[in-house]
């Protein structure tokens, strides 16, 4: 490996052998070092790789602006949570929650209180990422003279959840976040009762919003060209059809694009599972 460029003299963008760049860091592994200089892999103490088209120069800034320890306790935290969620080993998702982290612990240190106001939002959608963020939180605050507040889990596990599309853009995901919270006020007001936010199908449905919004941001809507599908569903289903164009119109006005067919068909057969699920 070559260095690229040097951060810090802990912190150096290094190029593989196989031609991809790295992030790498280890004590005073850019102390006096210059672009092109061979690096010794006996000095490299953890090594970041930029995921879905990251720039290896942004991501390394943020690596060398956190230090080390924090670093670590991300990693070994993620570690922890992974007992509860499988969690990708991600680089990113790891210096993106070792960047939150040492955010908060410096808030924490100068007495600043952060109110996260998607706590709700978060518990009723993302349960399963929120039980891990819990535990990741319980793990970083054994760690700390003094323990962060519990709504840290909400921003833990946000990241989690961003961790799970190619976007990596957090924004993206309180986006979405907000987005499914109106949808189901909708499904609320056209069935004229609360649906239950726990229940497998309940999970089933944010699960297909959540691979709809990453195929709507990358052009590939469902369209197989299911007629008879579609067709049949609409006949069986009249009530969740016509909550589901509903639906179809929040998501096409927030997201500034037409749905397919297809994915209305889908939302309808999943609104048809809600109602029914509701009723037994």
């Amino acid at each position: 490996m070559e260095v690229l460029r040097v951060f810090n003299n802990n912190v150096v963008l290094a190029r593989e052998g196989a031609g991809r760049e790295v992030i790498l860091t280890g004590r005073g592994l850019g102390f006096q070092a210059k672009p092109g200089q061979k690096i010794d892999p006996a000095k490299v103490l953890r090594t970041f790789v930029p995921e879905d088209g990251r720039d290896p120069d942004t991501l390394g800034a943020m690596v060398a602006a956190i230090p080390p320890e924090h670093l670590l306790l991300a990693e070994q935290a993620l570690e922890a949570g992974r007992a509860e969620l499988s969690i990708p080993h991600s680089s990113v998702l790891s210096v993106a929650l070792a960047d939150h982290l040492s955010f908060a612990i410096k808030r924490l240190r100068q007495g600043i209180e952060f109110d996260y106001p998607l706590r709700a939002e978060v518990s009723h959608l993302y349960p399963a990422e929120l039980r891990a963020a819990r535990r990741i939180l319980d793990h970083v605050n054994a760690a700390l003279e003094a323990p962060l507040a519990d709504d840290e889990a909400v921003a833990i596990a946000l990241h989690l959840v961003n961790a799970g599309f190619a976007t990596g853009d957090l924004s993206f995901t309180y986006q979405m976040t907000g987005v499914f919270t109106q949808l189901f006020e909708v499904l609320e007001q056209a069935s004229g009762r609360p649906f239950d936010r726990d229940t497998v199908n309940a999970a089933r449905f944010i699960t297909h919003l959540r691979y709809f919004f990453v195929r709507a941001g990358s052009g590939k809507q469902l369209d197989e060209g299911a007629g008879k599908l579609r067709t049949a569903i609409k006949d069986s289903y009249p009530d969740a059809h016509a909550t589901a164009l509903k639906l179809q119109a929040v998501l096409e006005l927030r997201l500034g694009e037409p749905l397919t067919d297809d994915e209305v068909t889908y939302l309808t057969l999943h609104v048809a599972r809600l109602v029914d699920e509701d009723r037994t």
